[in-house]
């Protein structure tokens, strides 16, 4: 950052006159996925695992890195078809080893593994991950009065966020903490954190206000 403004508002804007949270910078494919997918309700199944999947690789790393690298990601698992990934075995892992368009990292691989098994057993249960991840978006009393900066540093974490690792955990997944789970839910739309002045805020607001959550199978 050029100056303090950004630590001060988190809003920064572009070149093209385009007021926005600052941490995509002005870096094309990091302000497209700000513009174009963060925060933005999802309801695909294969994007939700996949989401948690490469949160787990970035432990770490940085968001930007795993952009970068996420077609090859697509490529090397299935496109994150988590019926195929359930099946892989040893070969499959050092397969991905080999890989240098990844992050080549065991623990994270047979972490994506086992939550593509438990995956499908999160999928008999409830119908859908979608329906699944829906029940956790936070009550509007755990939510901030007003999406700032500030609020967003002194809160990596959310009780939504904390309940949602736990029960994840319990269920056998892996490189789900309270954290990851934040994040995640701040990607896939269950909260809107894009801060306020952010020129997405409002758009999303209202994607918000007509989505259709859905719900577990009866």
């Amino acid at each position: 950052m050029q100056d303090d403004v950004p630590v001060k508002t988190g809003l920064t804007t572009g070149e093209d006159g385009v007021t926005r949270c600052f941490w995509p910078g002005t870096l094309p494919e990091y302000v497209h996925y700000h513009d174009h997918e963060w925060g933005r309700p999802v309801t695909d199944d294969t994007r939700l695992f996949e989401k948690i999947c490469l949160e787990g690789f970035q432990s770490g790393l940085s968001w930007l890195t795993i952009l970068r690298k996420r077609e090859n990601f697509r490529e090397a698992f299935d496109g994150f078809d988590y019926h195929r990934i359930a099946r892989y075995g040893e070969k499959d892992v050092e397969r991905l080893l080999a890989d240098a368009g990844i992050i080549r990292h065991r623990g994270k691989i047979n972490s994506a593994i086992n939550n593509a098994n438990r995956a499908i057993e999160l999928v008999k249960e409830t119908g859908s991950l979608a329906a699944y991840f829906w029940t956790f978006e936070p009550p509007a009393d755990e939510r901030p009065k007003v999406v700032d900066y500030p609020t967003l540093v002194a809160n990596p974490t959310s009780p939504t966020s904390i309940r949602l690792s736990k029960d994840l955990k319990k269920r056998g997944w892996s490189f789900v903490g309270p954290t990851t789970m934040y994040a995640h839910m701040q990607a896939m739309g269950l909260v809107n954190d894009h801060i306020e002045g952010c020129k997405c805020r409002q758009e999303i607001e209202k994607l918000r206000k007509g989505f259709k959550r859905p719900v577990p199978a009866s």
